[in-house]
């Protein structure tokens, strides 16, 4: 069983070094490439001002979060949460340098997140795949077709959530064609009468099985790649 927990903070500023403070933690649970909606969204007051620059770019407001949980009343059952899993963060150097200072102002000898949790950067996983080009979650969004339509302002949840669509389809495509989960931004259509085999609930993929249409037009490909050479799929077990 792979647990991923694809992250995202918004913060006061830019710095923990002077001072500042996460504000909005999401986190988006996927257990085998499936979302799981065992999630967590948590606003914090952070006891300080917001930045200016910082709050444009969020539009959280001081105000908003006077009545919110400080860290410290988070930060066990938090740490619980993500523990033992792959997180998978875009530029994860700035939120890991962000959570462990909100751990450490509560017990200086707390351990780097990166010794109790696997670490993805898909902003260095994306600089790889597409050296020379933009690789803001915008513009991988564009990229591999995911709808950011409604992002208007940064937000922690939206983000994990584009984020989490964006890693499945860079790493493999479609998380599951049968998932309908309210995480996901897109849905796909359900044909119970092609597939068979065990449910979601077991963990298993469904076997699909193509139509009568689908397997002709199969049939006439294989006889053109036969015509080109030897064709293996066409070979029998004398062969």
């Amino acid at each position: 069983m792979t647990r991923q927990i694809v992250l995202d903070t918004e913060t006061t500023g830019l710095r923990p070094e002077e001072g500042h403070r996460i504000i909005e933690i999401g986190a988006i649970e996927i257990i085998d490439r499936r979302f799981t909606n065992n999630d967590r969204h948590i606003y914090i007051n952070p006891e300080r001002p917001i930045d200016e620059g910082a709050f444009k770019v969020h539009g959280i407001s001081a105000q908003f979060l006077s009545d919110k949980p400080v860290f410290a009343t988070i930060a066990e059952e938090f740490l619980d949460y993500i523990q033992g899993a792959e997180l998978i963060i875009h530029n994860a150097p700035f939120d890991l340098n962000f959570l462990d200072h909100e751990y450490r102002w509560l017990n200086r000898n707390h351990p780097a997140i990166k010794n109790i949790c696997g670490i993805i950067d898909t902003l260095s996983m994306a600089r790889k795949r597409h050296a020379g080009q933009r690789n803001s979650l915008d513009a991988l969004c564009k990229r591999y077709e995911v709808n950011n339509t409604h992002r208007q302002l940064h937000g922690a949840r939206l983000d994990a959530l584009l984020l989490a669509e964006v890693f499945l389809r860079m790493t493999g495509g479609q998380n599951n064609l049968f998932d309908t989960s309210a995480t996901s931004t897109k849905s796909f259509v359900t044909a119970p009468d092609r597939y068979a085999g065990t449910s979601k609930k077991d963990g298993q993929f469904n076997v699909i099985f193509a139509t009568e249409e689908e397997q002709k037009e199969h049939e006439k490909y294989l006889e053109k790649m036969k015509k080109k050479g030897t064709c293996v799929w066409q070979m029998d077990d004398k062969n």
